[in-house]
């Protein structure tokens, strides 16, 4: 009786969620969407993504106080984005930033300025302290690589 009653269970799921379908449709029809023909002989348009290592640099984060306020590039500041401050490099310079004592990392975004606290040398948001685990310690010394793409050249504002 459990085992029927759980294959009831999950045979209704599929059916509510589309896995299953009862009408005559077919995967064949596209819903009067356009047609998209490629040739055989297209090719992806793909870029070396270039991990440029920066050394090690002690980052603290910031985000309560500054949520919901302006950050030097212009945009809102939203202290669970994936973004840092730092004092020289390039508004929309991606990194990876590494947590040395626990292997985390993660991408962020320059989009501010800062620290402004002497022997800092990045500011990260609150959103990446929590994906680098580093809330409770506060401040961390950090792998960083510049990331950059071949043949491309980044927008001059990105937002979140």
């Amino acid at each position: 009786m459990r085992t029927l009653r759980l294959i009831f269970i999950i045979s209704l799921l599929l059916v509510t969620v589309g896995f299953i379908s009862w009408s005559d449709s077919s995967a064949s029809e596209n819903n009067g969407a356009e047609k998209i023909s490629v040739s055989k002989d297209a090719k992806p348009n793909v870029s070396n993504v270039n991990y440029d290592n920066l050394g090690t640099m002690i980052a603290s984060w910031y985000g309560p106080g500054f949520h919901g306020k302006l950050t030097a590039n212009g945009e809102t500041y939203n202290q669970m984005a994936l973004t840092a401050a730092h004092k020289e490099m390039p508004f929309g310079t991606f990194l990876r930033i590494t947590n040395q004592k626990n292997g985390k990392s993660v991408i962020v975004r320059i989009n501010d300025r800062g620290p402004y606290i002497e022997g800092r040398d990045l500011d990260l948001s609150m959103g990446t302290a929590i994906v680098l685990g580093m809330v409770h310690k506060g401040v961390i010394r950090v792998k960083v690589e510049e990331i950059s793409l071949d043949n491309f050249n980044p927008p001059f504002a990105t937002l979140n």
